[in-house]
């Protein structure tokens, strides 16, 4: 499955991911937040994604982990590091 063109959908909150194969799949972006997130960080990183880099989001829910992602890419910050 190779990704061709991806954009966000503001009005539907929905990631269209268009395929080589012809294929159009939309990505509900709510949906995959509730699923795979634990906490206000990992939603940051997606949500960076989902508006700067739409491909990449489409890519990485159609054919990777985003669990195993998000725990490698996320920084967590508590207060003790805010000092």
């Amino acid at each position: 499955m190779n990704l061709y063109l991806a954009y966000y959908d503001m009005d539907e909150g929905c990631v269209w991911a268009w395929l080589t194969n012809g294929c159009i799949i939309p990505i509900d972006c709510t949906k995959v937040e509730r699923e795979v997130t634990d906490n206000l960080y990992e939603r940051s990183e997606l949500d960076y994604l989902i508006y700067n880099d739409p491909a990449a989001y489409a890519d990485l829910i159609l054919s990777r982990n985003p669990v195993r992602y998000l725990k490698a890419i996320t920084q967590y910050h508590t207060d003790d590091t805010l000092k």
